[in-house]
């Protein structure tokens, strides 16, 4: 963090060659591992076509509604009081949101069993657009987590 009044500069990942969108350069970034970035263009973009024929809509449009789908609206942070460590729900922003939202959609492909990962990745996109899967599971555990906890948001900072 720069010292004084410098401000960071939110950095932007170039849009896809594809679907000429960043969230699917976001999502290409974010699956990719040990920077074999062909690899990971190769599974996302047909995974996006395999959940594009299954959920009737343009790839783009199937992925930026699981997106929207998966991601939460509060959330719980840590906050020490007195002694004692309080679980305070906060809202998320939206780009935090969005990034929490492919991760766990990521992380949920990864630890489905068998089948190819673009197979994987396609059959966890159909489920988070339709309101089901291990990501909109982690989402509602989230919700619920913030809501046992509001007796807490005067907490909040």
């Amino acid at each position: 963090m720069p010292r004084g009044t410098g401000k960071i500069v939110k950095r932007i990942p170039p849009p896809d060659a594809k679907y000429n969108s960043i969230t699917v350069a976001k999502f290409i970034n974010r699956l990719m591992l040990r920077g074999q970035k062909a690899t990971a263009e190769h599974i996302v973009y047909n995974a996006l076509q395999l959940t594009a024929q299954q959920v009737n809509s343009n790839p783009e449009e199937a992925l930026e509604r699981a997106v929207k789908n998966t991601a939460p609206l509060l959330m719980v942070k840590s906050r020490r009081v007195g002694g004692a460590t309080y679980q305070v729900p906060m809202e998320v922003g939206e780009d935090r949101g969005r990034t929490l939202a492919m991760r766990w959609l990521i992380a949920s492909a990864r630890a489905r069993s068998g089948k190819s990962m673009e197979e994987k990745l396609a059959s966890e996109l159909v489920d988070a657009v339709h309101g089901r899967g291990a990501a909109i599971k982690k989402r509602d555990d989230l919700h619920k987590m913030a809501e046992a906890n509001k007796a807490f948001a005067h907490y909040r900072w």
